[in-house]
């Protein structure tokens, strides 16, 4: 399938060149991880320099809050842990790791949320965010919604307060903004499921 799909969403922010040469880098491989999905492959755009340096800056550019309305940004593992940081470290912010379950040590706090194939849970660590601590929440990719609104209950559980959402690329057509309420959600690309 070619990458003519994939539209432009908030990554109106950035030249038309560069949204498109961003565009060329990700992948879509059919039937990853099973048959029926499209795996949409955006790690090539990490081995490009200009495509991260592209990616960093349309992320910023099209934060779905001003910077200093958040005190920290929360990556979801894995993909979140890509650029997360590099925002945090350029908005000179913290940076928050949401991971997978059994990855930190304890004391954790823990999230479990539905999956179309099963559950999967979230952790934190106990003393990551302060009570009050406004928090920024990015990852990859917006589909259904469960894991960043998992992540938002995690947050929201150990004090903290969610500033708003920002991801990368958000499929069409499953509601994923619907899961996150009424907070400012921001994504750069958009595609079909």
């Amino acid at each position: 399938m070619s990458q003519t799909d994939i539209t432009q969403a908030d990554i109106r922010c950035i030249s038309q060149d560069d949204a498109q040469y961003l565009i060329s880098l990700i992948r879509t491989i059919p039937d990853f991880p099973k048959k029926g999905i499209l795996f949409r492959d955006f790690m090539p755009v990490f081995a490009d320099a200009r495509g991260m340096q592209i990616l960093i800056d349309a992320l910023i550019k099209a934060l779905p809050v001003d910077a200093d309305q958040f005190d920290s940004i929360a990556g979801l593992e894995a993909r979140g842990f890509l650029f997360g940081p590099a925002m945090a470290a350029r908005l000179n912010k913290g940076f928050i790791a949401i991971r997978k379950a059994g990855k930190l040590p304890p004391p954790v706090h823990s999230c479990s949320y539905a999956l179309e194939y099963g559950t999967a849970t979230l952790e934190i660590e106990d003393c990551a965010v302060k009570p009050g601590e406004r928090v920024l929440i990015v990852d990859d990719l917006i589909a259904t919604g469960g894991s960043a609104a998992a992540a938002c209950d995690l947050i929201k559980s150990v004090g903290g307060e969610i500033a708003g959402y920002s991801f990368v690329m958000e499929l069409d057509g499953l509601n994923g903004r619907k899961a996150l309420g009424d907070y400012p959600t921001s994504s750069l690309l958009q595609m079909p499921a």
